[in-house]
């Protein structure tokens, strides 16, 4: 009964003290703080995520943690509640210029969270709307930086430089932005029809460039198609050639083999008995052959004076055969001398 009591009569000395205390001194935000603060019932109860500031005659005394807590009556009171959650503060509209001077409407989302009670309740006079103003200043600010497209192109950090720079300043209030997002950018109706123009202009410009890439890529396969079809058509020219050459040496060795194996033949018979008559013969057979044949392809005839006479003309022929005999006989028995006289030994 006697806490009872106490306790009523400290919370009615409480309202008479805030009620006696001038107007002139208190602001709008300190009316609203006003408003929602709890009064000193002696034991007080603060809940999770929430941060009492108590004052003692006037002057910062503690921080009452979440749980059950104590007071002193008429004393002690309630200077400022904190809420520790994170805040999501909406960022009103307001217009920008950009770097290429473009008028710009723009707002955004503002998450920030109070991190020091004590310095969010004395640093500043309204941390919220400290917060909200300095989000827009710096907005306006980090616009001026960009271009119109690089606006668009960059959100991500021009989001994050906003973030920094509210941080930077913040830190002495006790709160920490925790991110910013643009909502809507508002472009003028005009500058709106020139980026459309812009983008088709865009859109026309890779349309002809990739068509151009196109034609010069048809040409260049149809280029190198021509370029390979004559290497191929010069390779099998080439090995045309080469093969008809190496048939006409094998041809030709053929025939100087089966020459020279006709000429041994003949020679080996010419050795034999009676071989200057089997050659005797063989001139006759060719002169009679060779006779056959006048006149056949041309008019003109030369003929030797002793035309009808066969026997002379073959005893000529041998006569011919036996002078050269001879000599490459000769000549063969000269070449073994030397070699004989080489293959002496000097004294």
């Amino acid at each position: 009964m006697m806490l009872r009591a106490l306790c009523r009569t400290g919370g009615a000395l409480l309202q008479q003290t805030q009620r006696a205390a001038p107007r002139l001194w208190v602001t709008p935000a300190q009316q609203r703080w006003a408003s929602s603060l709890p009064m000193n019932t002696v034991v007080l109860f603060v809940p999770q995520q929430e941060s009492w500031v108590v004052e003692r005659m006037g002057r910062f005394h503690r921080i009452l943690e979440p749980g059950l807590n104590f007071l002193i009556p008429v004393l002690d009171r309630i200077g400022y509640v904190q809420n520790l959650k994170e805040m999501v503060i909406d960022v009103p509209e307001q217009s920008a210029v950009s770097l290429d001077n473009v008028t710009l409407q723009i707002d955004g989302v503002l998450y920030l969270r109070i991190l020091d009670p004590y310095k969010a309740s004395y640093g500043v006079e309204d941390p919220q709307y400290a917060v909200t103003q300095l989000a827009q200043t710096t907005m306006r600010s980090e616009l001026g930086k960009l271009t119109l497209d690089k606006v668009f192109r960059e959100r991500e950090s021009l989001n994050s430089n906003i973030v920094q720079s509210i941080n930077q300043a913040s830190d002495e209030w006790g709160i920490r932005c925790l991110r910013y997002e643009i909502k809507d950018i508002y472009v003028p109706p005009r500058v709106k029809e020139s980026m459309q123009m812009q983008v088709e202009a865009e859109r026309k410009k890779r349309a002809t460039v990739l068509e151009s890439e196109g034609t010069r890529e048809a040409a260049i396969n149809i280029a190198e198609g021509h370029k390979q079809a004559q290497i191929l058509a010069s390779e099998g020219e080439k090995a045309e050639q080469i093969n008809n050459a190496s048939g006409e040496a094998q041809a030709v060795l053929a025939k100087a083999e089966a020459k020279s194996k006709a000429i041994r033949m003949l020679s080996d018979a010419l050795t034999e008995q009676n071989g200057n008559a089997a050659a005797s013969l063989s001139v006759a057979e060719q002169y009679v052959s060779a006779f056959s044949k006048l006149a056949k392809e041309t008019n003109t005839i030369l003929l030797p004076s002793s035309t009808g006479d066969i026997s002379s003309m073959v005893t000529q022929a041998m006569t011919i055969y036996s002078s050269l005999a001879k000599t490459s006989t000769h000549v063969v028995e000269e070449k073994k001398s030397d070699d004989d006289d080489g293959n002496k030994p000097h004294q």
